[in-house]
């Protein structure tokens, strides 16, 4: 049986965003899981005009793109052949990052788990009121038509996952136009997608030439090289996001993670701490990581407590209540 909760998150400095969440509460396995949903685009005012369609980024707890869909508005997203797990679901319009949803995906083989984003529109929403992702004029890009063509055909292509073809037709956008960047970023995920890197990282540093303070370019571009265990190269274009963004969940766990791995753990501690109280779980497991090398237990064992607090499905739950009760100060 699925348990349905709700949470709401906001958008734009003109529009306001109320993102709907169903969980379900399963026992975690390990594969052949499905993740779907349904996108609900409601305009609260006449005036307002809501995206036609958005896309849906898959992530990996790494951060690595495992999937992507463009979603037009009131249908419907679909990820098959999971494995159980911990993913983000990255919201796009525009190849601009909106909203992110953490998400779990756990039951018997087979199983489905459902998540529903709901978007209301709605005009003259403050952007003080939120700590979501925000875009300005500057990050819109407008294209010929026949280059927003190509562009569209590309994202078809590589929502079908035809990545060759998706490659071939942004390669001709950015030859028709140089400065596209976000034809640049979008060419990126496609090269993460084909596993490509290396490529990809040029191809976020060619966006960000362009736009330097393009925030998706630069958060995918940490990610990459994260990836790729070039912990140092990531603190840049990530640090960079935060001093944007302070309010990324995503960038200030990543930035944590960067020093956490360069052995930067004093600096570490305050971007994984922020990730935490912004909503990324996960950041409990590495800040409980950071204390136990450095003998902090009694610490680590607080980040476990409250990591299982937020998570109690977790498969590692009796090894971490072990800890816990170990290194626990007794009162």
């Amino acid at each position: 049986m699925k348990n349905q909760s709700r949470c709401r998150k906001s958008l734009l400095p003109i529009f306001a965003l109320s993102l709907v969440v169903l969980v379900s509460h399963a026992v975690f396995a390990q594969t052949n899981l499905t993740l779907w949903g349904e996108i609900k685009v409601k305009d609260s005012a006449a005036d307002v005009k809501k995206p036609l369609s958005l896309n849906i980024i898959l992530y990996n707890l790494a951060g690595i793109v495992v999937g992507r869909q463009s979603v037009p508005s009131g249908g419907r997203y679909r990820f098959n052949n999971m494995r159980a797990g911990e993913y983000d679901l990255g919201i796009e319009v525009e190849t601009t990052e909106i909203a992110r949803v953490h998400v779990m995906l756990g039951g018997s083989p087979g199983s489905d788990f459902r998540q529903d984003l709901e978007f209301e529109w709605k005009p003259g929403a403050p952007a003080a009121r939120t700590k979501a992702s925000t875009i300005s004029a500057a990050d819109l890009y407008e294209r010929s038509g026949p280059n927003e063509a190509l562009f569209r055909r590309a994202q078809a292509a590589a929502d079908n996952k035809k990545y060759d073809d998706a490659v071939t037709l942004l390669l001709q956008v950015v030859d028709k136009d140089t400065q596209d960047f976000q034809a640049w970023t979008e060419l990126g995920t496609i090269y993460i997608l084909q596993q490509k890197n290396v490529e990809a990282d040029n191809t976020y540093v060619k966006a960000l030439e362009i736009r330097p303070t393009f925030k998706l370019a630069l958060l995918n571009l940490g990610r990459v090289r994260i990836a790729e265990k070039k912990f140092e190269e990531a603190i840049a274009p990530l640090s960079k996001v935060v001093e944007l963004e302070p309010g990324s969940a995503e960038a200030n766990y990543l930035l944590g993670e960067a020093f956490l791995q360069t052995k930067k753990g004093s600096k570490a501690v305050g971007y994984l701490t922020e990730a935490a109280k912004l909503g990324k779980i996960e950041a409990h497991l590495r800040l409980a990581t950071l204390y136990n090398a450095v003998g902090m237990k009694d610490k680590a064992a607080a980040e476990y407590e409250e990591y299982l607090r937020k998570n109690p499905n977790t498969t590692d739950r009796k090894k971490l209540e072990q800890y816990i009760q170990t290194n626990k100060p007794q009162p």
